[in-house]
């Protein structure tokens, strides 16, 4: 069995930028224990899987529109929702696969998500998750090796630091942070002199991911948190990992916008067994 293999830079304006994902289609659901074995050989943050076809029960928004099956692998755990894989995946399917489409759909662990064509980008529709006010444990700062102003939980725990050069410089302890029993730590800060409304880092060590270089994910939370802290559903950040990318994000109430670019960076497939 060949299995194709595009490896996708998303949140990018240029190779070397932004997430690198796999994206890999298939005819038909492998078990689950191939996939993960896959996305370990990837060794990428994610490798994004795609079915063409829904599981009954799960009706499209637009029956015109190009609908998949969309699953997410890091190399140690399937994860219920990620921006940078769907990005990739998306970019993918409107170039090769369905370039007259307007609009694809995803079906996934976290419900109907949506990609949009947005000039040479490319535009998330993704369920906003608002973080909730949690007190501030000395045991995650510790492990950060910063200080927290403030303290959220959503899906993943949020620090809030004094500012962007604090982001940018922190150096975590990676084996304290996998003890942590959340998907992953966030540290942001405001944009200050970034030019940017705001900045973070995350650090996936639970999943499998030391540090993620750009997650969408994670900004579904974020810009919740910081459009009422600013005062502005429209927002441009900045993630400060070595990569560096740029996620646009808009938030309108229960789902939040999140555009980006691609750039492709290689073609191949994937040979399972003769």
């Amino acid at each position: 069995m060949r299995i194709p293999l595009i490896q996708i830079d998303a949140f990018a304006t240029r190779p070397f930028e932004g997430n690198p994902a796999a994206v890999m289609p298939l005819e038909r659901w492998l078990d689950d224990s191939v996939l993960q074995q896959l996305a370990e050989e990837n060794n990428l943050s994610e490798t994004a899987f795609i079915v063409p076809e829904i599981p009954d029960g799960a009706t499209p928004f637009d029956f015109v529109q190009p609908a998949y099956h969309l699953r997410w692998f890091t190399p140690a755990i399937e994860v219920d929702l990620c921006g940078h894989a769907t990005l990739a995946t998306a970019s993918y399917l409107f170039t090769d696969v369905h370039p007259d489409a307007k609009r694809l759909q995803f079906w996934s662990r976290s419900g109907w998500l949506y990609v949009e064509r947005d000039g040479e980008g490319y535009v998330l529709d993704f369920p906003s998750e608002m973080p909730e006010p949690v007190a501030v444990d000395p045991v995650v700062s510790e492990a950060l090796g910063v200080p927290a102003l403030e303290a959220f939980l959503a899906t993943d725990l949020i620090h809030l630091v004094e500012d962007a050069e604090t982001v940018r410089t922190l150096s975590p302890d990676f084996g304290a942070l996998a003890k942590l029993p959340v998907r992953g730590v966030v540290v942001t800060a405001a944009g200050g002199e970034t030019g940017y409304d705001f900045v973070s880092r995350f650090f996936g060590a639970r999943a499998g991911i030391d540090e993620d270089p750009v997650t969408g994910s994670a900004h579904s939370q974020l810009a919740p948190l910081w459009a009422g802290r600013l005062g502005s559903t429209v927002l441009a950040a900045r993630q400060l990992s070595a990569r560096g990318g740029t996620v646009l994000c808009r938030v309108e109430g229960a789902r939040t916008l999140l555009s980006g670019t691609c750039v492709r960076y290689l073609e191949g497939a994937v040979q399972l067994g003769g």
